[in-house]
């Protein structure tokens, strides 16, 4: 499979994610057949691709006159009539397991055995998902992060009857349709770059609630800097560079005692959700006087210009 041979990939469930899911794999090529049982959601899926194509459109998508190409875009009446002749499955539903399953049911039943299916799904076990599957071994965690049809990564990652040569399709051709696929080799909860997340939002939390700093300067904290540097190397390559001469091992020989003083003093992640409005009126705070449809727009931009930029960079991983 390749991203210039005119095959059709099924997207299953069109909300947030699959609704980007889709407008990607139009822009690169593929037919797209697409199922939601949700009322308007056909509408809602052409609106969020003809919106997402300028976006598309500087990454280089396929299309003409610089709309979105609608006409390989096909809304089918079930899950299964979207999974038949497809060769890839994205599946996009709730992270309710008892549904999970029975998404899958329908997909296997129009689906070829021979197609892969890839789910979305942020923090479910493959292996949990795979229960009752007719071919549990074609079933792959394809993980994206938010928006899929900007941001590159893809954790992939099978269950315990997956075959392992589907693990190694879906790495292929995620890559081959411009992905940053990652090889998860083991389950956990939450697979890695949402527990990577989550171990910073316990401290975020905590810093708020303790009155440490407030919603916006902890934003600023990240986005002005280490996360300006996470986002060009990542968070080892970035010790390692923080290390001089004696890189990574002279940076934990030199702040690893400090750094275990720290851990040991963070925070505990709300037990309750009483911290949900403190950090939500912070945000309104942060962003009083400012149109967050343009913050979003405006994102998008510099996020294309960091991704154009990475390109040209052979030497950045």
């Amino acid at each position: 499979m390749t991203p210039t041979t005119p095959r059709t990939v099924a997207v299953i469930g069109t909300g947030t994610i699959g609704a980007s899911w889709a407008a990607y794999y139009l822009s690169r090529g593929f037919r797209v057949a697409a199922a939601d049982p949700a009322e308007g959601a056909e509408d809602r899926l052409r609106a969020h691709v003809e919106a997402f194509w300028p976006t598309l459109g500087a990454l280089g998508a396929e299309g003409e006159g610089g709309s979105a190409p609608q006409d390989r875009l096909a809304f089918a009446p079930s899950i299964a009539e979207a999974a038949r002749g497809a060769d890839f499955v994205q599946e996009n539903g709730p992270e309710r397991l008892v549904l999970k399953r029975a998404i899958l049911a329908e997909i296997e039943e129009g689906a070829d055995a021979s197609a892969l299916i890839a789910s979305s799904s942020s923090g479910l076990l493959v292996s949990e998902a795979q229960e009752g599957m007719r071919h549990p071994e074609r079933l792959v965690l394809g993980h994206p992060f938010n928006p899929p049809h900007l941001i590159p990564l893809v954790e992939v990652l099978g269950g315990a009857r997956t075959a392992p040569e589907n693990v190694d399709r879906a790495l292929a051709f995620y890559t081959e349709i411009g992905k940053k696929p990652i090889r998860i080799n083991r389950e956990v909860p939450g697979h890695v770059a949402n527990r990577l997340q989550d171990a910073l939002w316990r401290e975020m939390f905590h810093l708020v609630r303790s009155g440490v700093a407030s919603v916006a300067d902890i934003d600023t904290a990240i986005a002005y800097g280490p996360g300006l540097r996470w986002a060009l190397l990542g968070p080892f390559l970035t010790m390692h560079a923080g290390g001089g001469d004696g890189g990574i091992t002279h940076f934990l020989e030199h702040l690893g005692p400090a750094m275990r003083e720290w851990a040991a003093d963070l925070g505990e992640y709300p037990e309750t959700d009483d911290y949900i409005e403190t950090m939500a009126e912070g945000v309104a705070a942060e962003l009083e006087g400012r149109d967050w449809e343009a913050v979003l727009a405006e994102r998008d931009r510099l996020l294309l210009g960091l991704l154009a930029a990475k390109a040209q960079a052979p030497q950045i991983p």
